[in-house]
């Protein structure tokens, strides 16, 4: 099981929202393989670097599990949903493969790493969209909504626990991509293509980061931060899922 906790909220925040608000079965089948792909990073860290072979061996025994769920559901999305959907799971790719180089050469915590992590599980929302029916724009959005929440977050996160344990702040880069994240969202907000929700949930991890890093600078550990990030993280879906459907 992954260690990190804070990275099953950003791999399931965005597979949730996205059977909330643009359900389909070919997109049930895609949630599978992603999961599946999810839990397949550590088992193939350990057959990568591992020198016991029984840990080797259980860790392959563990990624042919995931590969035979990722496989099959990825198939039956294919089947129930045409082929053109695929063409968005492409930027998803990428960064999952730029993420597994870092991983695999014990870089996975290094911030370039956690940021394209974090930004190939946000993509997601955009393959879902299309399986739905949704127009590209769209589509497109409801991908630009989830990477407002999850890459700010990271780097806020991020800057904030590397400031507790070395004493060497650099938050710029945080309270930088959290305005760009709300001037996006009120640009797609004033195109039509998103909710108001979207714009004043963006604007509350904003006030966030800016509350964490500049004014408050709490001296909290990881566990209390995990937990605000994962009580934040489902009012997100939650309420985004309920202003989209109404």
């Amino acid at each position: 099981m992954p260690k990190e906790h804070g990275s099953w909220s950003l791999a399931f925040e965005p597979i949730a929202l996205s059977l909330l608000v643009a359900p389909s079965m070919p997109g049930v089948f895609l949630a599978m393989a992603l999961g599946a792909g999810f839990f397949a990073r550590r088992p193939l860290r350990i057959a990568q670097r591992e020198t016991r072979w029984e840990r080797r061996l259980g860790a392959m025994w563990a990624l042919l599990g995931c590969a035979g769920i990722a496989l099959p559901a990825l198939l039956a999305a294919v089947a129930q949903g045409g082929a053109e959907w695929l063409v968005w799971l492409a930027p998803m790719a990428v960064a999952a493969v730029v993420f597994a180089y870092f991983d695999l050469r014990g870089s996975g915590r290094e911030e370039a790493a956690e940021v394209v992590g974090a930004a190939a599980f946000a993509l997601a929302p955009a393959a879902f969209a299309a399986l739905a029916g949704w127009r590209p724009l769209e589509s497109v959005a409801l991908a630009a909504v989830m990477l407002a929440r999850a890459v700010p977050s990271v780097l806020c996160v991020r800057a904030f626990l590397r400031a507790a344990k070395t004493g060497v702040r650099r938050d710029m880069p945080a309270l930088m991509a959290a305005c760009i994240a709300v001037a996006v969202m009120a640009l797609l907000f004033e195109r039509g293509v998103t909710s108001f929700f979207a714009v004043v949930a963006v604007s509350i991890f904003c006030f966030r980061s800016f509350a964490l890093l500049v004014f408050l600078r709490p001296a909290w550990r990881a566990r209390s931060i995990g937990m605000l990030e994962a009580i934040l993280g489902v009012a997100f879906v939650i309420g985004l899922a309920v202003a989209t459907n109404l």
